[in-house]
């Protein structure tokens, strides 16, 4: 049993054997075989390894007959290595000692030796350790034939393991057959990350690198509370964990019955709990469990799922099917937030080809820079607010002039609809985010501009601590408990009551227990989470006072340092509500 940790980005925990996205070729099927087989397993082995051998013999004759005797010599190292007896006797071992299969016998033992190579630190080594792992997909091709397993094509359960996901590729899970992830690289507010919530699959991320040890088939378990990635599991972690997932549903049951209840304080108080939102088929999992509507439904997913732009027609039928399960509540509606890591292959040519990093050309800078795009969403927002409470809210605004560009076009859009004769409410509430400094700073002067806030936690840590949100190596400095935050965040709320303006928090911090009693101490009385998370939000704030929401931030104001903000939280949480930490 071998224990990595990790980044927790997604609850829950996933049991399951291994698919290495990226580095395996060919999913092994199963790992072990029948006592009365093992002669027959081993005969395939000897058939495949053959099969490998002359394969390779016959690129040792071309390359030579072609190139000259020393090409000709790296196949017939490659030839050598393969009928190593040592290695040979090593696989037949597992198959008999062990009834493993033949495939998995295979991948274990030369993965061993390729790590061994790999750690030796030596460049010469670790180009050894790649021959191996050519030699394991070769031999795997001639023991499995042509029978690859894509990721979209899975037909049975597995537990994903990649050195990264893209968001696309993070969007396009199937939940039916995917059980939960775990990464290399990528951090805790990541996008990918972001999206593991969405899905509710248990996800670690920023493992560091593993691939290389693990085999295809192998049990893995995926712990997304606690940030850890089990590989091979002993029979008492496995029943430990089963006994703890019988718990959780337990605890699950308890928390459903809050879902009728109102989100109020214990004195009364009431905080209006909205959902985060990725996809338009979420929304049923926020009306399950009580929310008032949608604080935030990002719309770039709907980009990202396709290699073409969504029609007008294809984006109002997303909107409309989420305003249409919250009649009577709120729906903001984020306008494209792509760029950076959330780049859809039909808008290359935008950036022509150039890096586009997190400080570049995304969110509302695209979009301003592509009015087509930009107009067309517009249109489907304006004519999906026509079926209930919508508002348009627009991302990462960093100065006022890009707040006055935007609603310039959107002034223009509702003048076309109009001459059209297209139904559509003109009379849609604009809000944006505040998630960079300077928007938070000059949150005075941009709140005379608009009709509401939300606070992007996610994006204003980064920018604010100069920390790249999904990178693993800094991960320590990113931390929603830095005084510096809560003071932003303090700037805005006090901005907007100013202009009687209502502000929510809809970053990653707003869907941490956590951090409920510091927000409702600020002032904060709207607060938009992700669907997990809204029966744990709601039952903080149902075991709350706002005078003791009020004493918390006045003791967390005294603290310099976020660590020890983040400490103060959490014992504070303990006595509030002791069945929310861990």
């Amino acid at each position: 049993m071998e224990v990595r940790r990790g980044i927790a980005v997604a609850p829950g925990v996933a049991i399951g054997p291994a698919l290495l996205l990226g580095s395996e070729d060919y999913r092994i099927p199963q790992r072990f075989v029948r006592a009365d087989a093992i002669e027959s397993e081993w005969a395939r082995f000897q058939a495949a390894l053959q099969a490998a051998v002359s394969e390779i013999s016959g690129h040792e004759e071309l390359a030579a007959a072609r190139l000259g005797q020393q090409y000709g010599a790296i196949f017939a190292a490659h030839r050598q290595l393969v009928q190593d007896p040592k290695l040979i006797k090593e696989i037949e071992d597992l198959v008999r000692q062990k009834s493993h299969s033949a495939e998995f016998a295979s991948s274990r033992v030369l993965r061993k030796h390729a790590k061994t190579l790999q750690d030796l630190g030596d460049r010469y080594f670790a180009e050894r350790a790649h021959d191996l792992f050519d030699l394991e997909k070769r031999l795997l091709r001639h023991l499995l034939g042509e029978r690859r397993e894509e990721l979209a094509q899975l037909t049975s359960p597995v537990v994903v393991l990649a050195h990264n996901l893209t968001p696309s590729e993070t969007a396009n899970l199937d939940k039916k057959f995917v059980l939960g992830f775990a990464t290399e690289v990528g951090g805790k507010s990541s996008h990918t990350a972001i999206l593991a919530g969405a899905l509710e699959l248990p996800a670690v991320v920023g493992v560091g690198s593993f691939l290389s040890e693990i085999s295809g088939a192998e049990t893995v378990i995926i712990d997304g509370d606690q940030g850890t990635v089990i590989v091979d599991p002993d029979e008492e972690t496995l029943g430990s964990y089963r006994e703890s997932e019988q718990k959780r549903k337990t605890a699950s049951v308890r928390l459903n019955l809050l879902s009728p209840l109102p989100s109020e304080t214990k004195d009364g108080v009431p905080i209006h709990i909205y959902g985060n939102i990725e996809f338009p088929h979420e929304v049923e999992h926020c009306v399950e469990r009580g929310a008032e509507g949608i604080g935030l439904y990002r719309t770039e997913f709907l980009y990202l799922e396709t290699d073409q732009e969504p029609t007008e027609e294809v984006q109002y039928e997303a909107y409309a099917r989420v305003v249409k399960a919250f009649p009577h509540g709120p729906v903001v509606i984020r306008t494209l937030d792509l760029g950076a890591e959330k780049f859809p292959t039909s808008m290359q040519e935008i950036i022509d080809g150039t890096p586009n990093p997190t400080l570049g050309l995304r969110s509302l800078r695209l979009t301003l820079h592509n009015l087509p795009l930009f107009k067309t969403q517009l249109r489907a927002i304006l004519r999906a607010a026509t079926l209930g409470d919508v508002r348009i809210m627009f991302p990462l605004v960093s100065t006022l002039l890009e707040l006055r560009q935007a609603k310039m076009i959107l002034g223009d859009v509702i003048e076309d609809l109009d001459d059209q004769k297209v139904m559509f409410n003109p009379k849609i509430q604009v809000g944006m985010m505040v998630e960079v400094p300077s928007a938070a700073i000059m949150a005075d002067e941009f709140a005379r501009e608009v009709d509401f806030f939300s606070i992007g936690t996610n994006d204003l840590i980064q920018y604010t601590l100069a920390v790249d949100r999904a990178n693993p190596a800094v991960a320590n400095l990113y931390s929603s408990a830095d005084p510096s935050i809560l003071r932003m965040i303090e700037n805005v709320v006090r901005a907007a009551e100013k202009h009687n303006r209502p502000v929510s928090v809809c970053g990653q911090m707003s869907s941490d227990p956590i951090y409920i009693p510091l927000l409702v101490g600020m002032g904060l009385r709207e607060l938009s989470v992700t669907p997990q998370s809204i029966l744990e939000v709601k039952q903080a704030v149902r075991n709350l006072t706002v005078v003791q929401a009020r004493e918390i931030l006045a003791r967390a104001r005294t603290l310099d340092v976020a660590r020890d903000v983040e400490n103060y939280l959490r014992g504070e949480l303990k006595k509030l509500s002791p069945d929310l930490v861990e």
